[in-house]
């Protein structure tokens, strides 16, 4: 039975656009909160050397809660987060799966859950194959990719989905710029794992310039490496600042708001990365670079499915109904 205009408990409204869930959708941000704690707890393991500290998989040292001393603690805290994100991503598909209407909705929650489980097989490998380049950069970015995940679900449960209301201005530029900025920053990351896992974080000892040069004296792979990680941040600050700047064009304050929140970011992330070079790699900034990072990406992606989505005529018109003439027979 439909409910009232207004209450979140009607049901589907027409063409497939579902009523708010609010607890669906609350769900899918702490999945996608926990998943952001998951990242940031998985730098803790890199920036201290405690990848190989439980030197068996998947239990530790054959048990399921080991002495928590040295790095086992970090290790092993991974092992322990990384579950509860598995846990929560199988109780969002199940859920999305029994409630979800819209296929593409239910297809996106399966991926999800194909992802993290793809993800804890590739952290069992790093550790089984000894922290293998090719195993832990992949490891690295498919954890990205799967928090990207994990936030387009929870926005297409989100009441701004539902109730989407297209600007009076044309998108179109604003939906390149974001989707560009999140294609960057993405690239970068990967860049970043890279550097982190060939042991490139200090191949250029200085900050702001190379080796006291403005172009590294030297072309080894981990500088070169290293150096295109300094170029990367340029062109994602480039390319968050043309969002903004595309955003304040549009004038919609939905996008301004997140463009400034994220040229802030970006700013914090590039003292970070300054700080892990001068402080040769001190464990608190250069896990803080690693966990601002995916915090980028996940506003820019954010930002991308926001300028694709609000486009789109408001739902809540195509439900208007329309008022026929009565006529006398």
């Amino acid at each position: 039975m439909a409910g009232r205009p207004g209450d979140d408990r009607a049901g589907s409204t027409l063409r497939g656009v579902p009523a708010f869930d609010r607890s669906r959708h609350l769900f899918g941000a702490v999945t996608a909160a926990t998943t952001l704690v998951l990242i940031f707890v998985g730098g803790l393991v890199t920036s201290t050397g405690s990848g190989l500290s439980v030197p068996d998989w998947p239990l530790s040292y054959g048990m399921l809660m080991p002495p928590m001393v040295g790095g086992v603690f970090y290790e092993h805290s991974h092992r322990i987060v990384a579950s509860l994100v598995g846990a929560l991503t199988l109780a969002l598909a199940l859920w999305t799966a029994r409630a979800e209407p819209r296929p593409g909705v239910r297809r996106l929650a399966w991926a999800a859950l194909a992802a993290v489980v793809a993800q804890g097989v590739l952290g069992g490998l790093t550790v089984i194959f000894l922290l293998p380049t090719a195993v832990s950069v992949a490891h690295a970015c498919l954890a990205q990719t799967f928090f990207c995940l994990v936030i387009a679900l929870a926005y297409a449960t989100s009441r701004e989905w539902r109730d989407a209301r297209a600007p009076d201005v044309d998108q179109t530029g604003l939906r390149g710029a974001a989707l560009t900025a999140t294609l960057i920053v993405y690239g970068q990351l990967l860049v970043g794992a890279v550097m982190r896992h060939i042991g490139a974080g200090l191949a250029i000892p200085d900050f702001p310039l190379a080796s006291g040069r403005v172009l590294p004296p030297v072309a080894t792979t981990p500088v070169l490496v290293h150096f295109a990680h300094r170029i990367g941040a340029l062109l994602v600050l480039l390319a968050v600042a043309c969002f903004l700047a595309r955003a304040r064009r549009a004038g919609d304050p939905r996008f301004t708001r997140l463009g400034a929140a994220l040229l802030g970011l970006v700013g914090f992330q590039i003292a970070l990365g300054a700080a892990t070079v001068l402080t040769g790699k001190a464990v608190t900034p250069t896990t803080l670079h690693v966990a601002t990072g995916a915090a980028i990406l996940g506003g820019c992606w954010l930002s991308t499915l926001r300028a694709f989505r609000l486009r789109r005529p408001a739902p809540a018109a195509l439900a208007v109904p329309v008022a026929r003439p009565v006529t006398q027979s």
